[in-house]
């Protein structure tokens, strides 16, 4: 398969998702404002969806896609099956007993993860409700991020990328027909994340069963393939899920500033995860399997050369990206979610989260080439590592910048460490010897940085002064910010392509 092909069939069902995702934050957005409700939603959908990411997507699927790669290119189909049988087994009745125990204890862990609510009560009682709706959400996303994996190995890259939009059609539905039903309206928004937990689960069956390997119940605690990939899993979830604990913390900090600001930072949050998760999510994906069986096939060239073009495509299409979010901030939060409970203020206070994510937006895309590089090869302890050092750091910076910014500093926090994660783990890859650059990153950087500034000039003269996206009706915000998106990107590739850019240089077959 053509990994350029394949990263545009994962990138986009991305889009698509993304899209969802922002239809289902403007009815949320609409709806509810932002404020006690929303703040306790999603304080409430936050751990479980950061256990989701730590450990379904995160930690599991690069300790897992290594290991079934190696099974399926050197042991066989029946000994790869019978690893899948009993990773699932395993995984379910786990992570099963983690969801009994955050539905029994919702209390307990709001009182950990969002301390400031303790001072309200009747906010407090919500998020407790809360947690308990959405909390087995963790069981069904393991089970889908095992899914995932297996379907990602065999190059069946869709159907894992398409899932995410089921959440979201959840969420819309919940929220646009369900919410007046509901004593009060927000619990809508919990439901809504269970039902979507189990129409992603249920999506992944048939695809499972034409490649022959739906996981049946096979308990085996000593298996050999188990144990490695136990083995892997625990340090990696510090390793790849240190920005998601950031968050959590985060959350904590943000829980005693000024009401509305979880909700602020969750929706710039959802800006800055678009190009995140359309670009980085996407290259992690169609990355680690290939550089997985390069590993296994012991061809360290190839493995070099494949990491080598990730960073080059993500450098190419992030910046921008990064470039475009900042100066488009307000136009981009005004369109999407300046409607009916969302002011103007909460506008303004959003476009500052923004602005500070934006610092970090390339190093958490680098992030998610990177770390399968070390991932691949079975290599823990370098990226856990890395993962404590940049977590203390954010922690430094969390108390430097929360008195002076509030809420925004807290971003720039995550920014920060997220650039310092990619530059320490690059520096590992590079000292190793497992990354060599190919020639030719001195031009690759000068065309880079002239597309770059006509693309920034471009976006300059489009844009107008904040007040004026502010006064903007609807359509006219979304006529006026697609043009000035369409030109900036034409200008953006336009340069590129003068410059000797072309498709064909980032074509790339899949390790077989």
């Amino acid at each position: 398969m053509n990994l350029l092909r394949a990263l545009a069939t994962v990138s986009g069902m991305t889009l698509l998702s993304r899209i969802l995702g922002f239809v289902r934050d403007f009815v949320i957005a609409r709806a509810f404002g932002a404020g006690m409700a929303t703040d306790a939603f999603f304080v409430a959908f936050r751990l479980p969806n950061l256990l989701r990411r730590m450990f379904a997507e995160g930690a599991f699927s690069q300790a897992f896609v290594p290991i079934l790669a190696e099974y399926k290119n050197k042991q066989g189909e029946d000994a790869t099956r019978y690893l899948v049988d009993r990773v699932a087994t395993l995984l379910g009745l786990v992570v099963a007993v983690v969801a009994l125990l955050g539905v029994i204890g919702a209390p307990l862990i709001i009182h950990v993860s969002a301390p400031g609510f303790s001072a309200d009560a009747d906010k407090f009682a919500l998020t407790v409700e809360l947690t308990r709706i959405t909390f087995p959400y963790i069981l069904f996303m393991a089970l889908v991020a095992l899914a995932g994996g297996i379907l990602n190995t065999w190059s069946r890259f869709a159907i894992p990328a398409f899932t995410p939009v089921l959440l979201n059609l959840s969420f819309i539905g919940m929220a646009l027909f369900a919410a007046p039903y509901f004593d009060p309206p927000v619990l809508a928004l919990a439901w809504a994340v269970f039902i979507g937990g189990v129409l992603q689960l249920a999506l992944q069956i048939r695809p499972l069963l034409k490649i022959g390997m739906l996981p049946r119940f096979r308990v085996d605690w000593s298996d050999p393939g188990v144990r490695r990939i136990l083995k892997l899993m625990a340090p990696a979830i510090l390793g790849v899920s240190v920005s998601q604990i950031s968050l959590l913390i985060n959350t904590i900090f943000a829980s005693f500033l000024q009401s509305g600001s979880v909700s602020w930072l969750y929706y710039a949050d959802r800006l800055m995860e678009f190009p995140a998760g359309l670009l980085g999510v996407a290259l992690g994906t169609i990355l680690l399997p290939s550089l997985s069986r390069l590993h296994a096939d012991e061809n360290p060239e190839a493995f070099s050369s494949l990491l080598d073009w990730g960073l080059r495509l993500t450098l190419m299409l992030t910046l921008p990206a990064a470039l475009g979010l900042a100066m488009l901030s307000v136009p981009l939060i005004t369109t999407l979610f300046h409607y009916g409970a969302f002011a103007a203020n909460d506008v303004l206070q959003t476009r500052n989260a923004l602005l500070a994510y934006s610092v970090g937006l390339t190093g958490m895309i680098l992030v998610k080439v990177l770390a399968p590089g070390f991932y691949a090869r079975q290599d823990i302890r370098t990226p856990v590592k890395i993962a404590l050092v940049t977590l203390a750091a954010t922690q430094l910076m969390n108390l430097a910048f929360i008195v002076p910014l509030k809420h925004a500093g807290l971003a720039l926090s995550i920014g920060i460490a997220a650039c310092l994660n990619a530059g320490l783990l690059y520096h590992g890859l590079r000292r190793r010897k497992v990354y060599v650059p190919q020639p030719g990153w001195g031009g690759f950087w000068l065309k880079l940085i002239a597309a770059l500034v006509v693309m920034g000039v471009v976006l300059w003269f489009g844009s107008s002064a904040d007040a004026v996206w502010l006064a903007r009706g609807g359509l006219e915000r979304v006529g006026w910010l697609a043009g000035v998106v369409v030109a900036g990107a034409l200008a953006y590739f336009a340069t590129l392509f003068a410059l000797g850019f072309r498709p064909r240089d980032f074509r790339r077959r899949a390790a077989g």
